[in-house]
């Protein structure tokens, strides 16, 4: 009785399908990201021991979900830049504070809105308050 071995053939991988799903991979990850740089919005935290001098008032701007207070009078987003331009015309001093106060579920793109029409202002810091 003879043995008859069988010679193993060695097939050969095909890479088409590799390549097929390096490629889906490749056009997925490419469609589903997002090319555009996203902007910074810095941010100050008041702190203890941070004081204003006497010479400048600090302006309250306090924002709500359903409106935007001023020193204590409700303005419009639209209407903020020129009353934040009347306030800041009344006092003397280029540079000016403002305090940022957050009430209830304030969102996040509300408060972006806000900080630029703020960053609009020249010589205007301000103080984001927890």
């Amino acid at each position: 009785m003879a043995l008859s071995l069988s010679k193993k053939h060695k097939r050969r991988l095909s890479m088409t399908s590799l390549i097929d799903v390096i490629f889906l991979l490749l056009l997925f990850f490419m469609l589903s990201s997002t090319f555009s740089r996203f902007g910074t919005v810095d941010l100050m935290a008041a702190e203890a021991g941070q004081g204003v001098s006497g010479e400048t008032r600090p302006l309250f701007l306090r924002l709500s979900p359903g409106q935007i207070s001023l020193n204590g009078e409700v303005v419009a987003l639209d209407r903020l830049a020129q009353s934040l331009g009347q306030l800041r015309a009344q006092q003397e001093n280029s540079s000016q504070q403002v305090l940022l106060s957050l009430s209830g579920e304030v969102t996040s793109q509300r408060l972006v809105d806000v900080l630029a029409v703020l960053r609009g202002q020249p010589d205007l810091a301000v103080t984001v308050m927890g």
